[in-house]
């Protein structure tokens, strides 16, 4: 079993890494590739899109022919793309190779969770998800810090060869340590034999594993607001930080560190409040620490901008988010025995579009940092906490869980 959460937890911090890791370079990116950091600043919707499109099609190839092969085949592009986009000498092959390292973590990303929900029950796996999640969000607090280690010492593209070598990595982790967990395809006897052998549930097992289930659309928007509410977060806090508390990059570097050791602190703690409390419980506790947050960091900018409440306000979102988030896909993934790649890929697909749409959407529309930052949080979080209120898991008497949507 450890075999499988090392590999899980390798293979999906490639795709937060690739976020955050280069941020810190892009002053020096823009002067050496000749171009202006905005026009940079589009790599993060190239990235994503090269995730999305790669989502499309990799979650139905993973159910076909297995985990590892997708897996392998994910970290050697990322290694690669990572690599040419380091070497980039202008504007449009770095952007390209952007969007070919998004490839390759999409690729990851999916098979991740798809090897976790083939080999872990419900409880253990919202557990997994919860300690898998505290590295994940850790990932676009510390990753600027490491970022700004390298850059004391060297050129930009070291960012890149970093990213390289996890890339090689992640690749030598599947080839090596990863064992294929794709739940073996039996021929499936008739639907008139089953009936007679009084299995029919198992002939229809497949075909009822819709993405239309009821659990998994509501998780599916609920964990899409929690991604767009944290990488808002993420791409929000350089500009609150440095430009209106004037913070310099040391002091925000330090300040992300401490905010990923609050969603660490919070990650690993989330599994022993499972042991004690119910999913349900943990979700309504969750949005309701999105929404205080987006009202502490409203207050903040309301109060002069305090430097107090904005962090106080950010502390919060990561817990929020922390101890939500794994409970929140594991729940998504639960109705998926069969086709757990196709709903990994969903998930993906959501969680990726919804957050770079509502980030460009909010950026055209010249929309501040601050109020971006809290319409995120305050309607993610009442709509997360009005889904889960109405949609939730209910023991049935033969101790399995059934779906119950409140009118």
């Amino acid at each position: 079993m450890s075999r499988f959460l090392l590999c899980s937890f390798a293979l999906v911090l490639l795709y937060p890494t690739a976020i955050d890791l280069y941020l810190v370079g892009l002053p020096q990116i823009a002067a050496d590739l000749s171009a202006t950091e905005s026009q940079l600043h589009i790599a993060f919707s190239i990235y994503l899109a090269g995730m999305a499109a790669t989502m499309l099609v990799v979650g139905r190839i993973a159910d076909r022919f297995g985990r590892k092969p997708v897996a392998m085949f994910g970290a050697l592009v990322f290694a690669v793309a990572s690599w040419f986009g380091g070497a980039a000498t202008s504007s449009e092959s770095f952007l390209m190779m952007r969007f070919f390292q998004g490839v390759g973590a999409g690729c990851c990303y999916v098979v991740a969770f798809a090897i976790l929900r083939d080999t872990l029950d419900d409880q253990k796996r919202a557990k997994v998800l919860s300690m898998l999640n505290g590295i994940t969000c850790v990932i676009p607090v510390i990753a600027p810090v490491i970022g700004h280690l390298i850059m004391l010492k060297f050129p930009w593209p070291v960012l890149f060869t970093a990213m390289a070598s996890m890339g090689v990595l992640v690749g030598l982790i599947a080839t090596f340590v990863l064992k294929e967990t794709l739940p073996s395809k039996t021929h499936k006897p008739s639907l008139q034999a089953a009936k007679a052998n009084g299995s029919e549930t198992e002939v229809d097992s497949k075909s009822n594993e819709s993405l239309t289930d009821p659990m998994f659309m509501s998780r599916v928007l609920v964990t899409s607001l929690g991604v767009t509410a944290i990488l808002t977060y993420v791409n929000t806090s350089p500009m609150i930080l440095m430009e209106i508390l004037g913070f310099s990059r040391g002091e925000y570097s330090a300040t992300m560190a401490l905010t990923a050791l609050v969603s660490m602190l919070t990650s690993f703690s989330a599994p022993f409040a499972l042991s004690y409390f119910k999913q349900r419980s943990i979700l309504l506790v969750s949005q309701s620490l999105v929404i205080a947050s987006a009202i502490v960091i409203l207050a903040a900018h309301l109060n002069g901008d305090s430097s107090t409440l904005y962090l106080a306000g950010f502390a919060i979102l990561c817990m929020g988010f922390s101890i939500g988030f794994g409970v929140a896909m594991s729940q998504a993934l639960s109705p998926f025995a069969q086709r757990a790649g196709l709903a990994s890929s969903t998930l993906g697909i959501s969680q990726v579009c919804f957050s770079a749409v509502y980030i460009w959407l909010m950026g055209m529309l010249g929309v501040s940092a601050i109020a971006m930052l809290v319409i995120a949080l305050a309607a993610g979080g009442a709509i997360g906490l009005t889904l889960i209120v109405l949609v939730s898991n209910q023991p049935r008497s033969d101790g399995h869980e059934t779906i119950s949507c409140t009118p």
